[in-house]
């Protein structure tokens, strides 16, 4: 029997938590965007195209049809940007890098950073990568129970390092996911992030604008230190690409605060979802050692189509980015519904993955779904990096990686799950797990 051969294990259904009937009220539903945006999506947001409801006057649609998604991502996506509370939240830790950046000075960026996340690059990275993850996982112990979470956020962390930046991250990951999680402890949604513009502060902001500082001179420091410790000749990374680059229209280069930013955005964005992919890919395993095995099967192997379609599986689950939140910058016209400036327009990728219209049992993991003989899933009915010209530029980079993590932890360890006690997902500015469980290794 083949590892590809149709007689795989069993799918099974993980924990997660039952849709309300209702829609939340208003405060409700305020609540749930601050505890856990999940809650607020009723059992109606899984079986509707389009679900509407108004919130703070507005009218605001969650989208699942595919069509109307491809039409907000990528036919019109110039009638629509950032809402006012996504700027607030991100802005600090992002400055004015790829993620947020609009207009031309997106354009310049996205245009500098693409040759360096192609496939031809990606491949030149991947000795590099491989080192950083197999480094990590023999440094995992297999005498204590293991915080699984905070070690795919290090391991993740040393991989963007190395490739992105040609350094290690030994000595600054501690400060980097200690400051990291003080400004989440602060940095949650409120009610005044959704009702004011974000020219004018609030106290929230002030809090944000603190911590997002010393985020900022942490990201001047390594980028400082690796300009030290740079020698002559060495190969080109991404920080040299950025440092190197010209706009062609322009010649302009980018200036010092702008090399920060982007830095800070790379380092960030090239850590915190990846690590959430490759968490949730390990808790799902670890409720199915049949899965295990058979990952494990392919440790090694140049072509592991298994351990990718357990990834994809997984962030069809558990999408690290949950919505997509935009607002209308001009009237516009979507599934039938007519939109006036300011309206929102939410893609769900949580609601999405899961609708059940466009998915056979969504409930249950199966990376089936990701194996031929299966079709490809509906281009817009699958989006854990979003769609268009926005699309995260990140993507490939990060299934590269994460597929090396699980590989490379399952070929050498069984990854089990003590106790009782469901890991549930808690959606709030990525999903989340509702506590950090411990696990245990066992070297196979």
């Amino acid at each position: 029997m083949t590892l590809l051969s149709p007689v795989l294990p069993a799918p099974f259904v993980p924990p997660a938590p039952e849709p309300p009937e209702q829609s939340p009220p208003f405060l409700g539903q305020l609540r749930g965007y601050r505890r856990n945006v999940i809650g607020t999506w009723p059992r109606r947001a899984y079986e509707e195209m389009v679900f509407e409801r108004p919130f703070f006057g507005r009218r605001t649609l969650l989208l699942n049809a595919p069509e109307a998604i491809r039409h907000v991502l990528v036919e019109a996506t110039e009638r629509y940007g950032r809402t006012p509370a996504t700027l607030r939240v991100l802005r600090p830790l992002l400055g004015e890098g790829l993620v947020l950046a609009e207009g031309a000075a997106w354009r310049h960026q996205r245009r500098t950073l693409a040759p360096a996340f192609a496939p031809r690059a990606i491949a030149t990275l991947l000795p590099l990568m491989r080192a950083a993850v197999d480094d990590s996982v023999a440094a995992l112990p297999v005498d204590r129970p293991l915080d699984l979470l905070g070690a795919m956020q290090m391991l993740a962390l040393e991989v963007a390092g190395r490739t992105m930046i040609s350094l290690g991250m030994g000595r600054w990951r501690a400060e980097m996911r200690g400051r990291l999680e003080r400004y989440g402890q602060s940095g949650g949604l409120h009610l005044f992030d959704l009702m004011l513009p974000p020219a004018i502060p609030t106290p929230w902001d002030l809090r944000r604008r603190w911590h997002g500082a010393r985020w900022m001179a942490l990201i001047e420091r390594i980028v400082a230190a690796r300009q030290a410790e740079r020698r002559q000749g060495e190969a080109t990374d991404l920080l040299d690409m950025l440092l190197a680059a010209r706009d062609p229209e322009t010649g302009r280069a980018f200036p010092p605060r702008e090399v920060r930013d982007q830095v800070a955005t790379l380092l960030l964005a090239g850590h915190e979802t990846t690590s959430l992919a490759i968490f949730w890919s390990l808790v799902l395993l670890a409720q199915a050692p049949a899965w295990q095995d058979r990952v494990a099967a392919e440790a090694g192997a140049a072509q592991q189509p298994l351990t990718r379609a357990v990834v994809e599986e997984a962030m069809r689950l558990y999408p690290p980015a949950f919505t997509l939140a935009r607002l209308a910058r001009e009237p516009d016209e979507v599934a039938g519904v007519t939109l006036r400036r300011g309206d929102a327009v939410l893609i769900a990728p949580w609601v999405l993955h899961r609708h059940r219209r466009l998915w056979e049992r969504p409930e249950e993991f199966d990376p089936r779904r990701f194996l031929p003989p299966a079709p490809p899933p509906e281009r817009f009915a699958y989006l854990p990096f979003g769609a268009g010209p926005r699309v995260c530029i990140g993507a490939p980079f990060a299934l590269a990686e994460a597929t090396l993590a699980l590989s490379a932890i399952l070929g050498r360890f069984r990854l089990a799950l003590p106790g009782k006690r469901p890991v549930m997902p808690l959606a709030v500015t990525t999903t989340v797990p509702d506590h950090r469980p411990l696990f245990r290794l066992e070297r196979r």
